[in-house]
């Protein structure tokens, strides 16, 4: 990961820097429309990969952090509510996570209209706009090439050991309270 965060994540936000900056100094509308996809693609690498890790504790299976543990509270009763088990909420976001063909994310997101959890998926750098962002798994190639080569399911079962739960039981409070995030 420190790879993924130093070299791909940095490259995000210097990118969508040098975007802004040529959108600032842009005198036309044409101009700035050109701009518009560099913002979406390094602006949305930027937002993602930022929950990405804030998503992410050390593993409490190693005894060296909280990763991976999901206590009683508000968010484990609405995962169970949703879901049936958290095992479920794994199973199903592995499977519909595991089919995004290409790059793209999957997320645990709070329907704001509803107030339940949803697993939603999106294509490329884009942010999660739909829904309040509760878990979001970065599904890119380089987020997991190193340590799992090519095997997408295997990155999948493990990240759920670094989940950060109490990271996303603030975002689902926040996200029911009406905050923004």
């Amino acid at each position: 990961m420190t790879l993924h965060h130093t070299k791909h994540h940095q490259t995000y936000v210097n990118a969508l820097n040098a975007a802004e900056a040529a959108y600032a100094k842009a005198t036309t509308p044409k101009e700035r429309i050109a701009l518009q996809a560099a913002l979406k693609f390094n602006g949305g690498g930027h937002i993602n990969h930022s929950l990405f890790w804030k998503n992410m504790a050390p593993s409490a299976n190693g005894g060296k952090g909280h990763g991976g543990v999901l206590k009683d509270g508000p968010l484990k009763k609405a995962i169970v509510e949703a879901f049936g088990s958290l095992e479920n909420l794994q199973k199903e976001f592995n499977t519909t996570t595991a089919a995004i063909q290409g790059s793209g994310w999957g997320w645990l997101g709070l329907n704001p209209t509803t107030k339940r959890l949803e697993i939603v998926t999106t294509a490329n750098q884009d942010p999660l706009l739909s829904h309040v962002p509760i878990i979001g798994v970065d599904i890119w190639e380089h987020a997991f090439y190193l340590q799992y080569l090519n095997v997408k399911a295997d990155y999948l079962n493990a990240i759920w050991n670094v989940i950060n739960f109490e990271e996303a039981e603030q975002r689902f409070i926040e996200g029911t309270g009406g905050a923004k995030l």
